[in-house]
Parts: C-alpha cells; sequence; structure tokens
C-alpha cells in the first residue's frame, strides 16, 4: 500500500473508504523520524476519506518524531480540502 523510497512514502493503493483504514495504519508504520512526505503520485482513485487519512498520519506524526508533507494530491481530494476548509491544515512538499 505504501513504498518507501528515501523520504518519500510512495502511496500505492486507491484512497477510498474501503481501504482507509489500512491505509492509516500503513501510513502510522511507515513513519520515522525526520520530514516524510507522502507522495500520491501513483493515486488512481480517492474520495473523501482521504482527507481522513491524511488528518490521521498529521496527528500521528509528531509521536513518530516525524513532519509529513504531501505533494501530488489528487485534485478531487483539494477540492474537497477546500470545500470542507482544511486546505490549510494541508502541508504541501
Amino acid at each position: 500500500m505504501i513504498e518507501r523510497n528515501g523520504e518519500r512514502l510512495l502511496v500505492k493503493a486507491p484512497l477510498l473508504m474501503a481501504n482507509a483504514r489500512a491505509l492509516l495504519e500503513a501510513g502510522h508504520a511507515a513513519l520515522q523520524p525526520g520530514e516524510q512526505i507522502f507522495d500520491f503520485s501513483p493515486v488512481k482513485e480517492a474520495d473523501s476519506s482521504a482527507l481522513a487519512v491524511m488528518l490521521g498520519w498529521l496527528r500521528s506524526a509528531p509521536a513518530a518524531q516525524a513532519s509529513i508533507r504531501f505533494a501530488h494530491i489528487p485534485a478531487g481530494v483539494l477540492s474537497l480540502a477546500e470545500l470542507y476548509g482544511v486546505t490549510e491544515l494541508l502541508p504541501l512538499a
């Protein structure tokens, strides 16, 4: 689901409700101290659960002594973030 490539964590699964819990847990497990960039460039499908997963990763980052940024967020997810008023909570790479 998530593959490490240096400081980048490539999200390789659809960001959909059906696998949101598994992605959340995979992201938590992948966190290491230092800066981590979740890269969504391989993602082809996403729904609103993507925002919940991303915010969950952000909440868990301090416990792992990590900071998180996001790269290549799917356009639909960014549109939802704007609609929900949470865009400023998503640090972009």
